[in-house]
């Protein structure tokens, strides 16, 4: 079993910058890839940056790439996103997700192949 909890959502001004975590309760995420998700009212969860805990390679979303940073901490269990030049558009309930690393080339876009969440911490972006 794995939890998630995300932290450092808030309220920023466009062109501002937020980093957001998500430490995780397991201790050998060594074949995990965690991701960051985000989802606006009556719109589907969409895929934002991923990371691969055993080699640290990344992948995002053509909306943030060269914006938003993903990393990882090994000694703390936990992944951040550093997020720059945010947009009003970038306004969301963002979560991590966390499952095992599988074949495919982007199995980790897609919600359903997660079995752990977090509990989501909202972005708000004023223009």
């Amino acid at each position: 079993q794995v939890q998630l909890v995300e932290s450092g959502g808030g309220l920023v001004q466009a062109g501002g910058s937020l980093r957001l975590s998500c430490a995780a309760s397991r201790r050998t995420f060594s074949s995990y890839v965690v991701s960051w998700f985000r989802q606006t009212p009556g719109k589907e969860r969409e895929f934002v940056a991923a990371i691969s805990w055993s080699d640290g390679s990344t992948d995002y979303a053509d909306s943030v790439k060269g914006r938003f940073t993903i990393s990882r901490d090994n000694a703390k269990n936990t992944v951040y996103m550093q997020m720059n030049s945010l947009k009003p558009e970038d306004t969301a309930v963002y979560y991590c997700a966390a499952d095992n690393t599988r074949g495919g080339s982007t199995w980790y876009r897609s919600p359903p192949a997660y079995d752990y969440w977090g509990q989501g911490t909202q972005v708000t972006v004023s223009s």
